[in-house]
């Protein structure tokens, strides 16, 4: 029995265990001494401004290892950079990046189906033209913000195709490098083909780039061949709120909502309408679902202190979103409110509601 088939008691245990599997791992010698050759011959910092859909994870999609490529996740990857929090976190990143000599690789996704034109994304009613065109105005934002001539910061639209997992490199004059359309042959010409789409690329960002093409085309040949009905359909049976969700590697399992937005009860609503239809089309069991609010802190004390409290507050909010907007869906809510131990990615449980509690 595949783990989305499984009763909510058992689900939940798994995705716990998947997060401490994940923290051990991620504080291994190895997996710390891969990361750390990883940025010392790839010292770009990448970040992906992506939609919350469960099935696009570009870690996975690209044989990247964990931890190296930071995620900024909303409702249809729908992001304006003049969002408080969100543009704050973005110059940090870039004055870190700056600060380090090194320049920073931004990535904006927009997702679509191209075998059924309703397995696309919600966000914009499966409209694939009217996300990349949102897309182009996030690149256009980022070029107000952060110049022009992107030598710091390089603002690259990518379309993401979830029937094959493959990415679709928007570059200059509307050229297109399609993955899915090359074979294992072409990794050789990535690299000129890469000079040619994006010819204002800095050197030493395509030189980081070129990896995550190289592990996309041999993830999208090795899935070729494979059926993929659970990763095509939606079968996500939790909604995770906040950040840290990192061990959530496991595509089409969670619906997240990063705390960007100044509106966030409209892509915690939206992802409650799809867990619903995940119950009601029979993708999932009906007897119940995850609401899991997390923070990371970096040190004890008042640092962890402000993350509990920011925790609390993300899974009260989200739980009275999915009561008024989703009455009968939210007598079926496990709340769960949690810490991230970033340095570690160790996941701290504060507390657990299920509907017999009183959710």
């Amino acid at each position: 029995m595949h783990i989305h088939d499984r009763p909510i008691d058992e689900r939940i245990d798994w995705l716990m265990t998947l997060s401490r599997e994940h923290a051990a791992t991620y504080c291994s010698p190895s997996a710390w001494l891969a990361r750390e050759r990883y940025l010392a011959n790839h010292p770009t910092r990448i970040v992906v401004m992506k939609c919350m859909d469960g099935r696009i994870h570009i870690p996975h999609a690209t044989r990247t290892p964990l931890g190296i490529i930071r995620p900024f996740r909303n409702l249809g990857g729908i992001f304006h950079l003049g969002w408080p929090y969100l543009g704050e976190m973005l110059a940090d990143t870039v004055a870190e990046a700056t600060r380090a000599g090194n320049a920073v690789l931004m990535i904006i996704t927009y997702h679509f189906s191209r075998g059924e034109r309703l397995r696309g994304c919600a966000g914009f009613q499966c409209d694939s033209q009217a996300a990349l065109a949102h897309a182009y105005e996030i690149r256009a934002q980022a070029q107000s913000l952060f110049g022009e001539n992107h030598r710091q910061v390089y603002p690259l639209v990518c379309g993401f195709e979830t029937d094959s997992d493959g990415l679709i490199v928007h570059g200059a004059d509307d050229a297109l490098l399609d993955m899915t359309t090359l074979s294992l042959d072409d990794a050789a010409s990535l690299g000129h083909r890469l000079v040619s789409l994006c010819p204002d690329m800095p050197a030493d960002v395509r030189r980081d780039l070129l990896p995550l093409l190289e592990g996309n085309l041999a993830h999208v040949a090795a899935l070729r061949h494979q059926p993929r009905e659970l990763d095509i359909e939606h079968r996500e049976w939790a909604v995770c709120v906040g950040r840290g969700f990192d061990f959530l590697h496991v595509p089409n399992t969670a619906l997240i909502v990063g705390p960007y937005s100044p509106d966030l009860a409209e892509p915690i609503g939206t992802a409650a309408t799809i867990i619903a239809s995940n119950m009601q089309a029979g993708r999932i069991p009906d007897d119940g679902f995850m609401l899991l609010a997390s923070t990371p802190y970096q040190e004890p004390g008042v640092d962890r202190a402000r993350a509990e409290l920011k925790s609390r507050f993300l899974s009260d909010f989200a739980r009275d979103v999915i009561r008024r907007d989703h009455p009968k869906l939210s007598q079926r809510m496990v709340r769960c409110t949690a810490v991230v131990h970033w340095p570690t990615r160790r996941l701290e449980v504060l507390e657990t509601f299920t509907p017999r509690h009183g959710v």
